[in-house]
């Protein structure tokens, strides 16, 4: 049986906080404990008059903001009476005014183990807040949805630093929010107060159906721990005029655009290894975002073995494929993309500039892997010092 950080802080590490101590929650609508109860009710009734404030994450509380750069106000909570401090939307960074009333922020948010997903970047950032103000930072810990045994990809490079990366960190980096953000805490040499109330139960190799946990969304385009296994590479579209599926029911499985011919994509793979998962042909309409109204011919990534299952490599290898095929009709995003208004969102994407040069100039995906493994294998050692779990 698995216990999560705050069903663990409540039932049983109540010691953790001292009587009187004001706390601030950093949490979304997905912030529940098994039986869907939120957070922010759990420690309402564990902690009375002690919670003062919350605070929410890119989408805003409630999940409910899409894609990036679309920002969220503060507010009231009208469950409890508390106000809301937007973490995306005026300000990514929190005003130390915002810690006044607090002795203690305790954060609450799933991650789904991928770099560029901003939530671990918002806690780096309130983690820098909090040694500035001698606050202290408790993080509740969740499992990561796909893993913590398996990582993958290239080490994000200083000059591609921004909020979708700020340590360097593969793109799949198999660590939990809690062991995530003591590697930042270390590596950015932060050093705040910060504790992370461990999980009972959790083993590295589960992925999330192993947990026996409901799937709550904690964004709106991860609808499924099954989006969740995929988008470490998928995510690679969003700096690209490829749709990633926003505005269908299946957001990152599916992946297309109206210029795409199955034949030809399928042909160009045929040379790489593509484990654990089928690409499915079809045809899909978005309702929203890019091709909004037209019909995209594409295709469905179905996983069919989650241990051998590389996304990474799965998603850069159809980057290139699709980018020698139609040189003419493919093109990458400009900016803006997440506040970075000179960069490419590609490089932000991607974590290093050279590697999509790289790509672009034909080496295979396999030569860039090997290219990197070195500063991998060094990461997973680097990473072990900050392991909460076997």
């Amino acid at each position: 049986m698995i216990r999560l950080g705050i069903e663990q802080l409540t039932v049983s590490s109540r010691h953790i906080i001292a009587a009187g101590k004001r706390l601030g929650l950093l949490s979304n609508q997905a912030s529940t404990d098994s039986r869907f109860t939120h957070s922010r009710d759990l420690l309402l009734q564990a902690f009375p008059g002690q919670l003062t404030c919350l605070f929410s994450p890119q989408h805003g509380f409630f999940s409910e903001k899409q894609d990036n750069m679309i920002e969220s106000e503060h507010g009231l909570d009208l469950e409890s009476g508390l106000p809301v401090y937007s973490l995306y939307g005026e300000t990514r960074k929190p005003y130390p005014s915002m810690f006044a009333d607090i002795d203690i922020l305790l954060v609450d948010l799933i991650d789904v183990g991928t770099r560029v997903y901003t939530f671990i970047w918002t806690v780096v950032h309130c983690l820098e807040v909090a040694r500035e103000t001698g606050i202290k930072v408790v993080i509740l810990d969740r499992p990561n949805p796909i893993g913590g045994h398996l990582v993958e990809g290239n080490l994000l490079r200083a000059d591609c630093a921004s909020f979708v990366g700020r340590c360097a960190i593969p793109m799949r980096h198999g660590l939990t929010l809690g062991e995530l953000a003591l590697f930042c805490n270390r590596e950015l040499a932060i050093d705040a107060d910060l504790e992370v109330v461990r999980m009972s139960g959790w083993k590295r190799r589960m992925f999330f159906p192993a947990t026996g946990y409901p799937w709550v969304f904690p964004s709106p385009n991860m609808p499924s721990f099954t989006a969740a296994l995929v988008y470490p590479g998928q995510v690679i579209w969003e700096g690209t005029n490829i749709s990633e599926a926003r505005g269908t029911t299946l957001p990152f499985e599916l992946f297309g655009a109206p210029f795409l011919q199955h034949g030809e994509v399928l042909a160009s793979l045929r040379s790489v290894d593509l484990p654990g998962c089928w690409l499915r042909p079809l045809r899909f309409e978005p309702t929203s975002g890019k091709w909004m109204g037209q019909g995209c011919n594409g295709f469905q990534i179905h996983v069919t073995d989650p241990e051998r299952f590389r996304p990474y490599r799965t998603s850069l290898a159809l980057l290139q494929a699709i980018r020698t095929l139609y040189p003419q009709q493919f093109a990458y995003k400009q900016p803006p993309y997440e506040y970075e208004f000179e960069r490419l969102p590609m490089d932000l994407i991607i974590g290093d500039r050279l590697i999509r040069e790289a790509l672009e100039n034909g080496v295979p995906v396999e030569e860039l892997e090997h290219g990197w493994q070195a500063e991998l294998d060094e990461y997973r050692q680097r990473s072990r010092a900050v392991f909460l779990y076997d």
